[in-house]
């Protein structure tokens, strides 16, 4: 299998730590959207990452779907939602507020860095919605013990800390660590695991 797109995606990242997790075997294409934005648009017309090449030359896009597919091919009691109720639901929930923090993350900087003049309404949505949502998050890591759910970390945890990651490179300054205490503590767990040393890239704005 090929993934496609850089590490400071947080998108990309969290495939390529499950991918690593899951212990399957991955070459890795560095491409940006927008320097290699044609090298992109050949696997997907969307011209997004992650694209992730199968061995039979079929193209999964978007991170959910190539989760889900991942998650396909290691016995249940190895995938990275917790297989019984009410865990699995709550941890998907939580992984759906972190990709979607994460995308309105990526909203903020094409608003402010490549929009002008920058409309401050919808920058200033863009802001409530990421706070609105980190305080949800850190509701419900405060509620938990480590890892979030089950015995190991699963893909709300990765899903978090990428998130967290790229929120913090990308805008520095708008996340106060001392305002989300326990989610602050997560990421900075997560960041010194192994497989987030390995899977990591230092953000890089587009020219």
């Amino acid at each position: 299998m090929i993934l496609i797109g850089q590490y400071d995606s947080s998108f990309v990242r969290r495939v390529g730590i499950a991918l690593r997790i899951y212990e399957l075997p991955f070459e890795h294409r560095p491409w940006s959207v927008f320097s290699d934005g044609e090298r992109v648009r050949a696997f997907n017309p969307l011209m997004r990452v992650p694209a992730l090449v199968l061995d039979d030359g079929d193209v999964l896009v978007d991170s959910h779907s190539i989760l889900d597919y991942l998650d396909g091919l290691v016995a249940p009691g190895r995938r990275l939602f917790p297989q019984e109720e009410p865990e699995r639901r709550r941890a998907i929930k939580v992984a759906a507020l972190a990709t979607g923090l994460a995308d309105k993350g990526v909203s903020l900087f094409y608003e402010t860095r490549l929009h002008q003049p920058i409309s401050e309404a919808w920058a200033g949505r863009l802001r409530s919605q990421i706070d609105a949502t980190l305080t949800a998050l850190e509701h419900s890591r405060a509620l938990s013990d480590s890892p979030w759910f089950g015995e190991r970390i699963g893909h709300g945890d990765i899903a978090a800390a990428c998130a967290w990651r790229h929120l913090s490179e990308a805008h520095p300054g708008l996340i106060d660590p001392e305002n989300y205490p326990s989610l602050s503590a997560h990421c900075q767990h997560m960041e010194g695991l192994p497989v987030f040393q390995d899977i990591s890239q230092p953000f890089i704005p587009p020219a």
